[in-house]
């Protein structure tokens, strides 16, 4: 089934978008399954969080974990939701091989959480300004701003559409309303203390230190690579999710093919490189004494092998390996039970249309 990768620094909103996200889905009778930091670590709560993100050792091993869990749960009947960082682009290219090669389609959700502004109209507060200026996205055809806000708190271009074309993040961030301090409840509804205390947002834990020293390492998606998109932004809590747009990508888009990148090799027997060593070296041995007494024209028959192979001149030992370090390394990339018997004609039909 489809995967979904969120994405976003600690206290984006991410961990409620993916609540979000998944009361919509099975409000639309689609099973759906969350995975998430906590439920890799097990017991610990923020601190073990705070320790895995601290320590890149602890860090690897998580997002190997993460990876092991969805690759479970993508052969399944069931949305897969990842909510983590994934701030890492060569982690979300792995998750990207993984969804094409299970020929299930994939589409990132990027949470982004609105920069404050000083009091007294100062400078605004660089937390997050670096990763967000380095994000790609599509820029909306149309604005308008969004009713119910007081005059000059909404950015002029706040759309609830999706994004279709490009779009600078950095220039919503900059008048968008600060989040801090607020307790929103869930996207459409009045936002009240209540609310946050039913959906806490666990990233909350993190300390300040962490959270710049990520927001520093962070890799914002770009939906110019192909294992970022479709690439779906939101901006705060009070941004709604684009669901028809997420729909049309998970269920209603083309399914990329697996490629040899992304497919798992045959199995091979375990003396198979073995015997693909020896046979081509007893073909070599066989070829240098048979050439010893040949001269250009004659058709070389060599034992244990049917097919011939015409000389037409000297051939050194130093070409003949060249020629079968290269048939070694083509034929592990396809190895078969049923070529055995036939590697020395294989070898022997190489050579001879590499020295001809």
């Amino acid at each position: 089934m489809p995967l979904v990768v969120l994405c976003g620094l600690p206290d984006s909103g991410r961990s409620r978008r993916a609540d979000e996200l998944r009361r919509a889905l099975e409000a639309e009778g689609r099973p759906v399954t969350v995975v998430r930091d906590a439920d890799v670590l097990g017991p610990g709560g923020p601190e073990a969080l705070c320790e895995a993100y601290s320590d890149p050792a602890r860090e690897k091993a998580l997002r190997a974990a993460l990876k092991a869990s969805v690759e479970r749960d993508l052969g399944r009947r069931a949305v897969v939701l990842l909510d983590s960082l994934n701030y890492i682009k060569g982690f979300r290219y792995e998750l990207y091989c993984l969804a094409r090669a299970a020929r299930t389609p994939l589409c990132l959700l990027y949470c982004l959480k609105p920069r404050p502004r000083a009091p007294g109209g100062g400078e605004d507060c660089p937390r997050e300004a670096g990763a967000a200026a380095s994000s790609w996205r599509p820029k909306a055809a149309t604005s308008r701003p969004e009713p119910g806000l007081p005059a000059g708190g909404a950015p002029e271009d706040r759309d609830p559409q999706w994004r279709g074309s490009e779009e600078d993040p950095e220039s919503r961030l900059e008048g968008a309303p600060s989040s801090r301090g607020q307790n929103p409840g869930s996207p459409g509804t009045p936002g009240d203390g209540a609310a946050g205390e039913l959906e806490p947002e666990p990233d909350l834990g993190f300390p300040p230190e962490l959270v710049d020293a990520l927001a520093q390492r962070f890799e914002a998606p770009d939906s110019r690579n192909r294992w970022d998109r479709p690439l779906f932004t939101v901006l705060g809590l009070e941004e709604p999710l684009p669901l028809a747009q997420i729909r049309a990508a998970l269920f209603e888009s083309q399914v990329l093919a697996p490629h040899q990148a992304t497919q798992s090799q045959p199995l091979a027997s375990t003396n198979f490189l073995h015997q693909l060593d020896q046979v081509t070296s007893q073909v070599l041995t066989a070829l240098m004494e048979a050439q010893k007494s040949a001269v250009p024209g004659d058709l070389l028959s060599l034992p244990g092998t049917t097919e011939r192979l015409r000389f037409s001149r000297p051939l050194s030992m130093a070409e003949l390996s060249r020629l079968r370090r290269q048939f070694i390394s083509y034929t592990k990339l396809h190895p078969s039970q049923e070529n055995l018997p036939q590697l020395a004609n294989m070898f022997l039909q190489y050579l001879g249309q590499s020295l001809h």
